[in-house]
């Protein structure tokens, strides 16, 4: 009993409070006698809770889980290239013409503005005709396409999503090539529009190809900007849509800039007009101004910004979403 008294008496005893800057002491019993156990003196450890140390680490890991998910994708890139034609296929499935109705139905529709808006505007059928043919291809497939389907790319894709594990960042070029395939039946109509009236924009037209390839960054930016909010609010798409709609009439498309005069500064303002300038301009024989492209550039950069920011924090949710 006197031996457990000893060893309980030992276990209870705890580590006196020592002073920074002083050594340690020697310990003493009841007894008076020594003890031969060193106390240390206590270090303050400060240690990060795991909790903290991943909420730190979650932006950076959403950021580098993105760009891995766009990596994977453009690694990809022959089965976006498959997806998109299949889907032009579905889409033209058990028709005589198949994809040239593309064709036919953009000729007809210019054809009918064309007469139509030429006898109201009282312009002069040669030179409103090209104009307005190839600001219709570029609005219709380069811009409003474009930014209504973007809205509906993980929509539209949500059976695949969930059935298989493929980046997100697939969808987006399965509706690139999409609308790549698209543009290249409509391009035709302008072409042989040109070629009636004898119009030939010249080399200067080998400018719109920087534009093109600012159009498809852009528009793999609107697919992952607008596809990643649809895909959490619904009502995106018909705002979308509308908004689409609005732009078309104060874009210059069906009229043209030179009509406003000296009130044509505004349009700088219009994000579409410079965007579209980029690729009209020389396809129409003009060379497009540096302030034109300025503000093309830097609302590429916003674009892009916007896009990958909602992306990287929307990409861990959105199969559940959808």
């Amino acid at each position: 009993m006197h031996s457990c008294r000893g060893l309980s008496g030992w276990a209870t005893r705890r580590p006196m409070n020592i002073p920074s800057g002083q050594p340690p002491v020697a310990s003493q019993d009841k007894d008076g006698g020594s003890s031969s156990d060193v106390l240390l003196a206590p270090v303050r450890v400060q240690t990060v809770p795991p909790m903290v140390r991943r909420l730190r680490a979650l932006p950076r890991r959403r950021v580098v889980l993105a760009l891995e998910d766009i990596a994977e994708g453009l690694h990809l890139w022959r089965l976006a290239v498959s997806l998109g034609l299949l889907d032009i296929r579905l889409q033209f499935r058990g028709s005589t013409f198949g994809p040239l109705w593309l064709t036919l139905g953009t000729a007809i529709m210019i054809g009918a503005m064309g007469g139509i808006y030429g006898q109201l505007f009282h312009l002069v059928l040669r030179d409103y005709l090209p104009y307005l043919s190839i600001s219709m291809i570029l609005w219709q497939v380069g811009i409003a396409s474009i930014t209504q389907e973007a809205c509906m790319c993980f929509i539209s894709a949500a059976s695949s999503i969930r059935a298989t594990r493929l980046p997100f960042s697939l969808q987006a070029l399965r509706v690139m090539v999409r609308n790549g395939v698209t543009f290249g039946y409509n391009i035709i109509v302008p072409i042989g529009v040109y070629l009636i009236f004898g119009l030939l924009p010249g080399p200067v037209a080998f400018l719109a190809l920087p534009g093109l390839l600012v159009w498809g960054i852009n528009a793999f930016a609107f697919c992952l900007l607008l596809g990643s909010i649809a895909a959490r609010y619904r009502d995106i798409p018909p705002i979308v849509s509308s908004a689409v709609q609005v732009a078309f009439y104060v874009t210059p498309i069906i009229w043209n800039a030179s009509q406003l005069g000296e009130r044509g500064w505004w349009l700088i303002f219009n994000p579409f007009y410079s965007l579209l300038e980029i690729v009209r301009a020389p396809l129409t024989g003009h060379m497009p101004s540096l302030l034109i492209w300025s503000v093309a550039l830097g609302l590429s950069g916003l674009l892009w910004a916007a896009g990958f920011f909602v992306f990287s924090r929307s990409r861990p949710r959105l199969a559940f979403w959808l």
